[in-house]
């Protein structure tokens, strides 16, 4: 007869594996968490705040495509998936990412690679810290033209520091095998590889999976990608000291029409009433302009007024996007900081008056 002490020893249950995924609102990040769900994986999402995402102004300020739901991607695709979110502020680390990046900019003023490293190296310390044991990513070989190249996406996974422990689940077949694929949590056959610029096997595998709602790609969310972005940023840095910059400045990079009067003179003229409201909240930052004489837009004054030709040339800009542009005077105020106001009238700026070179 067996004694208690002979019997064997309990077996213990397998540890629950935890995976944080980088999560922007697109597809990939959304197809790729559920890829590692299915295989029992606790997974939570991580999103990197760095100020220049889209979703977090301009879609909430313009009527632009206004039939279209404005939200935030990232958490509703946390939300389709059940998952967590973490967003974390970035902002001033990323400065030094967009300001000097080491292997340079893509089309536009995106710095993608080093971009891609910066957040996975933040995912890697963020999975230390709360004991998780991998990272995912979206990426799909060939899809992107800087970060996503078979070539560079090693460099993304050395330079992070995360190596074998940053898992591509679309791709992860073309790819070699990770440690969580060694060590059986994941089987690798139950993951994709797919590569090249085509959109189709995400679509399909959305349709298997049942989403049918998701965020379209267009260069992700990042302003950095578009170029009417990149040429305000680029003017901004040519026209001061240094290219340092607040997260005012670059959320004012989104609002409006800009005009580049002289190096040290820019105004900015709302669009649309989203604008023009938002833009009221910034009234103790900047000078501004408004038409009083008929309705029309705000606008803000990036700098100073050095010639009473510059104050003019601004009255008759800011006229001219006024319901008087069709009418011989139009009556504005200008608005120092502190509340102070003077007025003026001026004849609105024909079309034809407007220097293209202003434009930026």
């Amino acid at each position: 007869m067996k004694q208690a002490s002979d019997k064997l020893p309990e077996q213990q249950p397998e540890k629950q594996r935890k995976a944080v995924a980088l999560i922007s609102g697109g597809l990939d990040s959304m197809l790729a968490v559920k890829v590692i769900q299915e295989q029992g994986i606790h997974v939570e999402g991580i999103n990197f705040f760095t100020g220049f995402c889209v979703e977090g102004h301009t879609h909430a300020v313009r009527k632009k495509h206004k039939d279209k739901q404005k939200r935030n991607n990232a958490l509703w695709v946390a939300e389709q998936l059940g998952i967590k979110l973490h967003i974390v502020d970035v902002v001033e680390e990323y400065k030094d990412i967009l300001l000097n990046p080491v292997h340079g900019y893509g089309k536009n003023v995106n710095p993608c690679l080093d971009c891609k490293t910066f957040m996975v190296k933040k995912a890697l310390e963020w999975i230390k810290e709360h004991d998780f044991d991998f990272i995912i990513t979206g990426e799909v070989v060939g899809q992107r033209p800087m970060s996503q190249r078979r070539e560079t996406m090693p460099i993304v996974a050395k330079e992070s520091g995360s190596n074998d422990l940053l898992v591509r689940p679309l791709s992860a077949q073309q790819l070699p095998a990770t440690l969580p694929e060694r060590e059986g949590w994941l089987d690798r056959e139950k993951m994709y590889d797919f590569s090249g610029r085509t959109r189709k096997p995400q679509m399909a595998l959305a349709a298997q999976f049942g989403f049918k709602d998701y965020a379209q790609p267009a260069g992700g969310c990042c302003m950095l990608t578009d170029e009417n972005y990149a040429v305000k940023l680029q003017d901004m840095w040519a026209n001061r000291p240094s290219r340092e910059y607040e997260l005012d400045d670059i959320i004012m990079l989104k609002m409006g029409r800009h005009f580049r009067l002289a190096p040290h003179l820019k105004i900015i003229i709302g669009r649309e009433e989203g604008e023009n409201h938002f833009m009221q909240g910034y009234k103790r930052e900047f000078v501004s302009i408004f038409p009083t004489s008929h309705p029309g837009a705000l606008c803000l004054v990036d700098g100073e007024f050095k010639s009473e030709e510059e104050l003019t040339q601004a009255l008759a800009l800011v006229a001219r996007y006024s319901q008087g542009k069709s009418a011989p005077e139009v009556s504005l105020s200008v608005r120092q900081m502190d509340g102070t106001e003077q007025e003026y009238t001026v004849s609105p700026m024909a079309a034809d008056d407007i220097n293209k070179e202003w434009i930026i």
